[in-house]
């Protein structure tokens, strides 16, 4: 089953950039397909794989911060061809 993860990291510290950018590092790395915006960042793939993968790029970066906060969406299917008709 393809599935949709839309995730925002926000950890609470005053130096919150680095983390964040170490934890899209890590899903750029990976072997999803991978969107970024300014205000989230979207992994697409098979469920299977995407969430154990998921589970452990937050696990790290959870043990990294003291406090932190994680969004998460997931929409079952793959809608990474997304293109607005209006």
């Amino acid at each position: 089953m393809e599935i949709s993860v839309e995730l925002t990291l926000m950890p609470l510290q005053a130096d919150y950039e680095p983390p964040i950018q170490e934890f899209i590092k890590a899903l750029r790395a990976s072997e999803f397909t991978v969107l970024e915006n300014p205000l989230s960042t979207q992994v697409y793939g098979d469920f299977n794989k995407v969430m154990p993968f998921l589970t452990e790029a937050l696990k790290t970066s959870f043990d990294h911060l003291d406090g932190v906060i994680a969004n998460m969406k997931i929409v079952k299917s793959d809608r990474s061809d997304y293109v607005p008709n209006f």
